[in-house]
């Protein structure tokens, strides 16, 4: 017997899909805008292999970058400016469960409306940097 996705995961995958290709896109185009100068980075091109070797605190500390969500102040340079379509990949998994949640919530399936909202907020909490582990 074939099973059929649900209405929920046909949108879920059909949102994820574009929204891949957009983020893929970004990154291409934001790559092409640092590899060329357009916009001037932090670090240019040629001494980013000099960072690479440098442990983490080092790194921030010689660049003048900041930890956390301070990267959209930076918008305005070449190798900043790469971490937009990394933010809007990363926030795709919060599009889509908000996505689905109403139809969950249509067909009264309150445990995946529960497990839906839980989701999004672990995914919020997590990215706010609330809670100061990993990179923020």
């Amino acid at each position: 017997m074939a099973l059929q996705a649900t209405e929920e995961q046909v949108l879920y995958a059909n949102i994820l899909n574009k929204g891949m290709l957009i983020g893929l896109l970004g990154l291409v185009i934001t790559f092409i805008i640092y590899s060329t100068g357009i916009l001037k980075p932090i670090i240019p091109l040629e001494e980013v292999q000099n960072y690479w070797v440098m442990p983490v605190n080092d790194y921030l500390h010689m660049s003048g970058i900041k930890t956390g969500w301070a990267w959209l102040g930076h918008l305005g340079k070449g190798d900043m400016l790469n971490l937009l379509p990394i933010a809007f990949l990363s926030l795709l998994t919060i599009v889509c469960y908000l996505a689905i949640l109403p139809g969950f919530i249509r067909k009264k399936d309150t445990a995946y409306v529960l497990l839906a909202v839980a989701e999004v907020l672990v995914l919020v909490l997590a990215a706010s940097g609330i809670l100061k582990s990993g990179g923020h």
